[in-house]
């Protein structure tokens, strides 16, 4: 059946979820896993790059918003590594056999390279539930991979909350009055 689960994970609260979804699906088909995060400017938390110019053409400005930037790098890229080394312990412990990387770029892109590199069978990947005109901005990463992903793709979707339904309401409303 599935062999290799490539599994797609990001700092959101729907990558517990997906994570769950798929030690759960590798305990009962015997499974490795192989962990995925990818270091994004979609993602929440991702370093702001100072707009400052260079100090050579500027006398008098320093390189502290640059080492500034690289400390928040280094702190971004820690805490996905951590993340991603606390789901491999855990699937470990549950005796999967899993491995983890990270990588910078674009998301959909990484995610559909490494399942074919890698040889996955699957790909579970989440959506935060974007539609309308969040998802026509925004952008899909789940739709680009279902669509350009060379295995199956499961999609891990968490329940909507009261919100998310008015909010979706409220982007088709604004999608309608786009000229077509």
């Amino acid at each position: 059946m599935f062999d290799k689960i490539l599994v797609a994970l990001d700092s959101s609260d729907t990558s517990s979820l997906v994570f769950e979804k798929a030690l759960n699906l590798a305990k009962v088909t015997g499974a490795h896993l192989m962990l995925l995060h990818v270091l994004s400017t979609e993602e929440e938390g991702y370093p702001d790059l100072p707009m400052v110019p260079s100090v050579y053409y500027y006398p008098g400005l320093s390189d502290v918003p640059l080492d500034l930037y690289r400390e928040q790098w280094e702190a971004f890229e820690q805490k996905g590594l951590e993340h991603l080394k606390r789901w491999a312990e855990t699937a470990t412990q549950a005796g999967v056999k899993t491995e983890f990387t990270q990588t910078p770029g674009s998301p959909g892109r990484i995610i559909c390279n490494l399942a074919r590199t890698w040889n996955a069978d699957l790909v579970l990947v989440g959506s935060r539930g974007r539609s309308g005109l969040g998802e026509l901005l925004l952008g899909s990463v789940s739709n680009f991979v279902t669509h350009h992903s060379p295995c199956s793709v499961l999609i891990v979707r968490t329940p909507k909350t009261a919100a998310q339904d008015q909010q979706d309401g409220q982007d088709t409303e604004v999608a309608s009055l786009l000229p077509s």
